[in-house]
């Protein structure tokens, strides 16, 4: 048994849906199928919840573009009447219910983060529902599952969960299993699950990922296959270095790294549930089925040169915290990293000196966090700076910490395009290390690395 996960970018529009399902139909062995939502359907379901909170006057025309979006595709792919009436009939029911609960926050004027994820897990939902149908139009038996439905349990946050594995296995076991052991291939929602008191949360952007993952770990498949519009990991974005050179193999933590640095392959904690079992995972293209992609699996293999991918975030922030002994005054780093936490705010790394304590955030959050620490400012803490034109650049690659002469020539080859390295980190990471640069200096550097060592 194997799942097989398609992202937004792989559920564009019907023709879109129509070669996902040609794969999943040429597919012989037993499989389950997990979905995001349909290409721009979340980022519209946002929209409605910033709108709904100020009014209820857009509801009504938000409910029509999204429906509108799933019935030209059900349109267009569904031919059989009766299977067409049926799932157009369900997308409605959806589409009421989802018109009900951005009502409710139009009414209080506010909405919080469990009803904002209940809101955001429609997409996938309708997705579901949309692939199900055309499976069993192409004559392969299928059953559209929702997560909620079908026990994928999390703890307690709203929009960064975490799947109880060992719970999620006893739930699927009872009702999933029984549907694949008879030859039906299961289309389960993506991205959301639910707590233990029935409240919708989420895995976070993107987090469909993870939930194949931990889907593929409860049912300890043989592999998980995730299928993008790309072909899988690349030696540096090839928007930005045109010689960039396919991944063939990468372990967990070079995969889980690079996804952190700001590679857009893969959700970084989609790793997690795979790790202990050793299941396998492959970036598969969806335009191109046959290539082999990127394989994932546990061990890896060390390149002559090491590096093997360059990436960046430029959506990076650091407070910087000054005082003369913030570096060695016990507790305050806990201090901080409390007062940020409370807010939901993650911090990417910190950096620290006896005067000085670097943290590198995401740049939607720098406000939040200047003003929650601000309160800190005063004994200790002398003041706070705010830098935000700034990138994060990471360079990956198994026994770049061990080979004498790895740092020298990636400085070396930044240094030769005059470009100023602001902080660095290494040893946090077995596998990779990054460096601090200006913003407009951060493709530069990426071509600066890449060219010196491919």
């Amino acid at each position: 048994m194997k799942v097989m996960k398609f992202g937004g970018g792989c559920l564009r529009d019907s023709d879109h849906f129509m070669s996902v399902a040609s794969i999943i139909c040429s597919e012989k062995d037993k499989s389950a199928i997990v979905v995001s939502a349909v290409s721009g359907v979340t980022d519209a379901l946002m929209e409605a919840i910033e709108e709904a909170v100020k009014s209820e006057i857009l509801i009504p025309g938000i409910i029509k573009t999204i429906g509108e979006k799933h019935r030209n595709i059900i349109d267009r792919i569904i031919q059989d009447p009766s299977r067409k009436k049926a799932v157009l009939g369900e997308v409605k029911t959806r589409m009421d219910k989802l018109e009900r609960l951005l009502c409710g926050i139009s009414y209080t004027g506010e909405a919080s983060q469990f009803v904002k994820a209940h809101i955001l897990s429609y997409g996938e939902r309708l997705s579901a529902l949309t692939l199900s149908s055309l499976l069993n139009e192409k004559g392969k038996t299928s059953f559209p599952m929702e997560a909620d439905s079908i026990g994928i349990i999390t703890d307690g946050s709203s929009n960064n969960a975490t799947a109880l594995l060992p719970e999620v296995k006893r739930n699927l076991s009872y009702h999933v299993l029984p549907w694949i052991n008879q030859g039906t291939t299961p289309v389960i929602t993506g991205y959301f699950g639910r707590t233990r008191e029935g409240k919708i949360s989420t895995f976070g952007r993107n987090g469909t990922d993870y939930s194949a993952a931990v889907i593929a770990s409860a049912r300890d498949t043989a592999l998980l296959e995730i299928w993008k519009d790309v072909d899988g990991f690349m030696s540096a974005d090839p928007k930005i270095v045109k010689e960039a050179r396919h991944i063939d193999r990468l372990s967990y933590y070079e995969a889980a790294e690079l996804s952190y640095f700001g590679a857009k392959i893969l959700y970084p904690r989609t790793v997690e549930p795979l790790i202990e079992k050793g299941i396998p995972m492959v970036i598969k293209n969806v335009y191109e089925p046959k290539r082999s992609g990127t394989l994932i699996q546990n061990g890896s293999f060390e390149n002559n040169d090491i590096i093997k991918s360059i990436t960046f975030n430029r959506s990076i922030s650091n407070l910087r915290i000054h005082g003369p002994g913030v570096g060695c005054k016990p507790g305050i780093i806990a201090r901080i990293g409390n007062t940020l936490s409370e807010l939901g705010i993650n911090i990417y790394s910190v950096i620290t000196s006896q005067t000085c304590i670097n943290l590198i955030l995401d740049r939607k959050d720098m406000k939040g966090g200047f003003t929650a620490l601000e309160n800190l400012a005063g004994g200790f803490i002398e003041k706070i700076d705010l830098e935000e034109d700034i990138a994060l650049v990471g360079v990956v690659g198994k026994g770049l910490l061990k080979k004498q002469g790895v740092a020298a020539r990636v400085f070396s080859a930044v240094a030769d395009k005059n470009i100023n390295v602001e902080m660095i980190s290494s040893g946090a990471s077995e596998v990779a290390y990054y460096f601090v640069v200006l913003e407009k200096d951060a493709e530069k550097a990426v071509q600066a690395v890449h060219e010196a060592f491919f």
